[in-house]
């Protein structure tokens, strides 16, 4: 029996979330010199995913470049608690940024 087309489909890299919502990851503590999408507050972060956003879309700092030959990966909205952000903060425990990180950023914990 034959599969449909869409069954037939082999999946490109990064067609596949590498994160799940519920995982613990970690934001990356990289100093890049010039394009970066996120902000030095949030590296070395450990935080949850909340959501997976969809579709893969390209690799925005690569593309800041010009130098993306279409690889695609995934943004993850992801929940960080601010005592982890700002060990000071006196607001609820359960007070949380969320943000949308690209998925070159964020680590498995």
């Amino acid at each position: 029996m034959l599969l449909p087309a869409l069954e037939r489909l082999v999946p490109a890299v990064g067609d596949h979330p590498s994160f799940e919502v519920g995982e613990e990851v970690r934001v990356l503590d990289r100093n890049p010199i010039g394009h970066y999408r996120v902000p030095t507050y949030l590296r070395g972060a450990q935080a949850t995913v909340v959501r997976i956003i969809r579709p893969a879309m390209i690799d925005n700092e690569q593309e800041g470049y010009g130098r993306n030959a279409g690889d695609r990966r995934h943004y993850y909205r992801i929940a960080v608690p601010l005592v982890r952000l700002w060990p000071q903060y006196v607001g609820s425990p359960s007070d949380e940024l969320r943000i949308e990180v690209f998925e070159t950023w964020l680590e498995r914990l």
